[in-house]
Formats: C-alpha cells, sequence, structure tokens
C-alpha cells in the first residue's frame, strides 16, 4: 500500500514538474506569426457610433510555444480603435503568449468622433496599425475605417429616471398618450437634404399642418424600432429623382437602417415602417429606395381622398420582415413601383379602400422562412378581439402590372360578402401567378375570364434577372414583353429607368433588357 502510496506521489511531482517547465518553455517570437488578414476594414460608422466587433486571428504555425513580446496599436493611447487580446481589453500588451501549433484572437472596436479630425469634408478614413514586435521581428496589420458625419434624431431622455420622450398623438379627435418612442420634429428639421445621412432613433414624427420634404440623393437611417410617422393633417414628400448611375444612385432617396456593414445590407426587419397615421394628407414619394423594415409603407384611413392619400412612382421597396406596403382602408396611387421579398406579403391592401396601380412589379421570393400569405393580399374587413368590421374596397386596379412571386397562388381576393358594402377589383394587361390545381378557390372573384380579369396571362415566366437578388428587370424571353395596354403605357411613358415604353409596352415596372 505504501509503494501505492509513494507512486502516486511520484507521478504527481513529474506531472506538476513537467507543468511548470511547459510554463517555461515559451520563446520569444521570430517574427512568423500569420494573420487571418492583412488589412481589418471596419467599415463604415457614424460619427460617434460604435462599430461592430471585428477580428484577427492570430496564428503560430511553428513547433514552439512563443512569446510575443509586445502588440500594440501605432497610434498608441491616441488611436481610436479599441482591442482585446486573449481577454484582455487595452491598446498594448505585452509578452503574449500562444502555444505551438495554435492561435489566437484579437479583437477590435472604434467609436469616432468626427470633429476631431482634420479636413473631414463629411467623411474621412480613418487608418492605424495593429504592431506585432519590434526590430527584425516586427510585423503589422492595417486597421481601415470610413467614419461619416451624420444628423442624428433622437428623443429626449431623462437623466435620473431613464424615461424616454414618447409621441402624443390625435387618435379619431382624442389626444393619446403613446408608448411609441420618438419626439416631433422643429420646424427647422422639416427638410432632410443630402449634405449628410440622418440617423433617426426612435421615431420621427411629423407635425400637423406640416410637411416633411426629402430632397434628391438624401440617406435616411434608422435604428431598430425606428422610423417616421407623418401624423393627423401632416404630409411627406420625397423629391427624389432618377439617377445616371443607377450603382451609386446619386439621386435617389434611400431609407435603410443604421447598420452599414455589408452583412447587413440585404437583412430584414432592421428598423420599423413609414408609417402614414389616419388623417395624414397628399403624401407623395418619388425614386425612393425603402429596404430592410419591418413594413415599408404603413398607411392608414383616407380611403376617399381626392388626391390619394399616398402617391407612390418610380420607387422599389425589399426586404420587408413582415409587409412590403400594408394599407388599411386607405387610398394609393402607384405607378412604376417595385416590390420584392416580404415575409408575408409584399402589398397587402386590407381593410377596403381605394387602389390605383399602373406598370408595377409586385413580386415575392421571400426565402428566409416559411411564407403562409401571397405577394398581393387584398381583403374588405378588419377583425378584433370580438368583433369583425367590413367596408368598401371602392377600387383595386391593377394595369399592366406583374404579380409573381415563388409561392402559389400569388393573388388573394378575401371577400366577406356583405350586400351593405361593394367589392371592386380588375386586373387588366397584367402577367400573373395562380394556379388552382385543388380547386381551393372559387366564386365569381375567381373567374378568370370574367369581367374582372381582361387580357392577362397566367403562370408564364417573367424571365427576372435574378429574382433573389432583387434585380426584377424582365429580359427577352418574359411573358410580360409587349402586353401591356397603350392606353395605359400612355399615363406612365417612362419605365422605373427612364426607358421610353409607348412604343411596345411591357408589363411591369421595367422595359425588357438583353442580359
Amino acid at each position: 500500500m505504501k509503494q501505492v502510496f509513494y507512486l502516486i506521489i511520484c507521478l504527481s511531482l513529474i506531472i506538476t514538474t513537467n507543468s511548470c517547465r511547459k510554463d517555461l518553455d515559451f520563446g520569444p517570437s521570430s517574427g512568423n506569426l500569420e494573420f487571418s488578414k492583412d488589412t481589418v476594414y471596419l467599415d463604415t460608422v457614424f460619427t460617434n457610433i460604435g462599430s461592430s466587433t471585428y477580428n484577427l486571428k492570430v496564428y503560430n504555425r511553428s513547433s514552439n510555444d512563443i512569446s510575443i513580446p509586445s502588440i500594440r496599436l501605432a497610434l498608441g493611447e491616441a488611436s481610436e480603435y479599441r482591442l482585446n487580446v486573449d481577454g484582455m481589453p487595452g491598446k498594448a500588451f505585452e509578452n503574449v503568449e500562444i502555444l505551438a501549433k495554435d492561435s489566437m484572437y484579437v479583437f477590435i472596436e472604434t467609436t469616432i468622433d468626427i470633429n476631431n479630425l482634420p479636413n473631414t469634408n463629411g467623411e474621412f478614413l480613418y487608418t492605424d496599425k495593429i504592431e506585432f514586435d519590434s526590430g527584425a521581428n516586427f510585423q503589422s496589420v492595417e486597421l481601415v475605417t470610413l467614419v461619416k458625419d451624420a444628423v442624428f434624431i433622437y428623443p429626449d431622455k431623462d437623466n435620473t429616471t431613464g424615461v424616454v420622450e414618447t409621441l402624443t398623438l390625435n387618435i379619431g379627435g382624442e389626444v393619446v398618450e403613446t408608448e411609441i418612442q420618438g419626439r416631433y420634429l422643429e420646424p427647422a428639421e422639416l427638410t432632410f437634404t443630402n449634405q449628410k445621412p440622418y440617423v433617426v432613433y426612435g421615431y420621427a414624427a411629423v407635425p400637423n399642418n406640416q410637411t416633411l420634404t426629402v430632397e434628391a440623393g438624401a440617406r435616411v437611417h434608422f435604428h431598430a424600432n425606428s422610423g417616421l410617422l407623418v401624423a393627423e393633417g401632416a404630409s411627406l414628400h420625397v423629391n427624389g429623382d432618377l439617377s445616371s448611375d443607377q450603382e451609386l444612385m446619386e439621386n435617389e432617396v434611400i431609407f435603410e437602417g443604421d447598420r452599414l456593414e455589408p452583412a447587413f445590407s440585404d437583412v430584414p426587419g432592421q428598423w420599423g415602417t413609414i408609417w402614414l397615421f389616419d388623417g395624414s394628407v397628399n403624401n407623395i414619394i418619388n425614386h425612393a429606395t425603402i429596404k430592410n423594415a419591418a413594413v415599408g409603407i404603413l398607411s392608414e384611413g383616407n380611403p376617399d381622398a381626392i388626391n390619394n392619400k399616398l402617391t407612390l412612382t418610380n420607387s422599389q421597396i425589399y426586404n420587408s420582415s413582415n409587409f412590403g406596403i400594408l394599407g388599411r382602408n386607405t387610398s394609393i396611387l402607384g405607378e412604376n413601383l417595385v416590390i420584392n421579398n416580404a415575409g408575408q406579403s409584399s402589398f397587402a391592401a386590407t381593410y377596403g379602400g381605394k387602389y390605383n396601380l399602373t406598370h408595377c412589379t409586385i413580386a415575392n421570393y421571400w426565402n428566409n422562412s416559411f411564407r403562409q400569405f401571397p405577394a398581393l393580399l387584398i381583403n374588405n374587413f378588419f377583425d378584433t378581439e370580438d368583433t369583425r368590421y367590413i367596408t368598401d374596397l371602392t377600387e383595386a386596379n391593377f394595369n399592366n402590372c406583374i404579380i409573381y412571386g415563388n409561392d402559389n397562388p400569388e393573388f388573394i381576393l378575401d371577400e366577406i360578402e356583405d350586400p351593405a358594402v361593394v367589392f371592386n377589383f380588375k386586373f387588366t394587361n397584367c402577367l400573373l401567378r395562380f394556379e388552382d390545381t385543388n380547386g381551393n378557390f372559387t366564386g365569381e372573384n375567381y373567374n378568370l375570364n370574367g369581367p374582372h380579369y381582361e387580357s392577362n396571362i397566367f403562370n408564364q415566366s417573367p424571365d427576372f434577372k435574378e429574382a433573389n437578388e432583387n434585380e426584377l428587370i424582365i429580359g427577352n424571353d418574359s411573358a410580360a414583353n409587349g402586353i401591356g395596354d397603350p392606353v395605359f403605357a400612355g399615363q406612365v411613358p417612362n419605365d422605373i429607368l427612364g426607358k421610353p415604353r409607348i412604343a411596345s409596352p411591357d408589363a411591369g415596372a421595367y422595359q425588357h433588357e438583353d442580359f
């Protein structure tokens, strides 16, 4: 028994001795470190807003345990970058160890005040280096960040209680305190220019009897759960224009989230919505791109507006986690409108209203999750917990349009029949996806040869360039080519890219191209 005890003691000593020796066997780095990248691009950040966390992997490919004498930022404590090396935050580190054939992470972040930088002219390319060792063993990795100046709009916050300002709204003649974080825009804020991007926290609300004007080329970024709200009696005018460069989109007004990294460029649901509140009037949007919202546009009320509650032309709405456009008993005129990739419907005309769409492409190729609604949904009712409300669908006209997607059918007419209300709709010279192989859709609304349907083509390929990438230009083989009614084309003589269409109008927002 004693022999076993002594054997255990000896083994313990051997293990301990070897462990101690292992700790002492880290030799100095020989300058042969390898890196996952030679330059870390932290992409674009807004002034005074923290970046995402980026990483650099450092490899010791040798068979020896090494100690790196120093890791530091070249600009030292003055650097705008922050490092975390092997779990330790800082800007300079000494004797950092890496085992043989092993690696470690260096994490990098930054928050930069553009006002502290020289000659910015609205943006500045900020650079630094991570330096490893010195002398003959010196190695480095570049750090690069584009910093943009911006106009920030955010609600007040009580520094003592932490309570954030919320909106008070006029709802049906009653003043209601809501839980919507945000504030009303001041008179000096009612023009968004193209000089600097705008970053909105919470909801920026347009006050009664005021108009928010957004100039051509403006860029508006929304934080999570943020958006625009156009209150009763207020208006939104988005004055974008045709861009000569379809990559730069220099005259387009773009509404999107505030995450500028490429990985977030097409992520749905990053912000709330453009909310045209019941009672807002004369809203006009031209040459706008609205992307990555929960709901691109929510338009409520004013179904009998003489000039339409919303006039939407030459615009694109993509990657909405719920709806591209959600209308609730409202009035919308749409021309050269393109919508794609919505978690529910791309265009939902609900609870009746008045809708006239000409040369529009309403598509849905959503592939992020299961989708239970079609690209186009039309109904005439609204349900609460204990009551169903039914109202008139005064008109829903789709002329020279494409309604298509990766599901079937891609339009549904969900009418609650009531002799006291009307349900008026018509599809004319459209390319539509609707195959009722199981006979689930019956009645006059789905009589595709009846008076609600005129000169349409069903279930033939639109030949989109790349629908999953929101490229809905149609090609030479599109079934939409030449099927448009010249009368409606005369109302919208150029396509969304400015290409003439009257001579031989195609359905949808685009004239076909060779690609």
